[in-house]
């Protein structure tokens, strides 16, 4: 092969290859944003994922927390509150506490121009899919926030042990402050 057209074939399989390299994502549903520097981009495992973010554990935590950034599209993956209510299903009190997780607390934000309600709680955590097989998490928060784009919502979950997602709860705080229109 002469050199012209073993140039062409090079660029032509280096542009295949790095189509299919995951992208670093900041963006969904006509939103962009900007992720805190100490979040990695981690492997999503779910295709209705946009991105993964994994987020340093606190000192005295074993593992990292995450945040899953969900779009499913224009009118598609349900209203906000039953989203909440979901999300919430899937914490139950810790043992020896009162019958109840702690308090749930929601609020309703502008950001960006969008409106956004955000939803904190901890207690046991069931991971999984909905009607699969559930790991119990102890000791375990939930931080997200719901964003109400021109294209959709946006979800922002973040789930882990409590100290770490308290101490990375300004840091999400900061992502949805960051929040702007494509």
């Amino acid at each position: 092969m002469n050199a012209p057209h073993s140039l062409f074939a090079f660029s032509l399989l280096f542009q295949l290859v790095s189509s299919h390299e995951p992208a670093t994502v900041s963006s969904a549903g006509g939103l962009a944003w900007t992720a805190p520097k100490t979040w990695r981009v981690a492997p999503s495992p779910s295709t209705m994922r946009v991105v993964t973010y994994q987020v340093p554990a606190a000192p005295s935590d074993r593992e990292d927390a995450e945040v899953g950034v969900f779009f499913f599209g224009e009118g598609q993956g349900g209203g906000v509150q039953a989203n909440i209510d979901r999300w919430l299903g899937q914490f139950t009190p810790e043992k020896g506490s009162s019958g109840k997780s702690d308090p749930t607390k929601t609020r309703r934000v502008k950001s960006g121009g969008f409106d956004v309600t955000t939803v904190s709680t901890s207690g046991t955590y069931s991971t999984g899919m909905p009607g699969g097989p559930a790991q119990p998490k102890a000791g375990w928060a939930l931080y997200g926030a719901i964003v109400e784009g021109a294209k959709g919502p946006v979800f922002f979950k973040m789930v882990g042990p409590q100290k770490t997602v308290l101490r990375a709860h300004a840091e999400l705080d900061e992502l949805i402050a960051s929040l702007r229109k494509l």
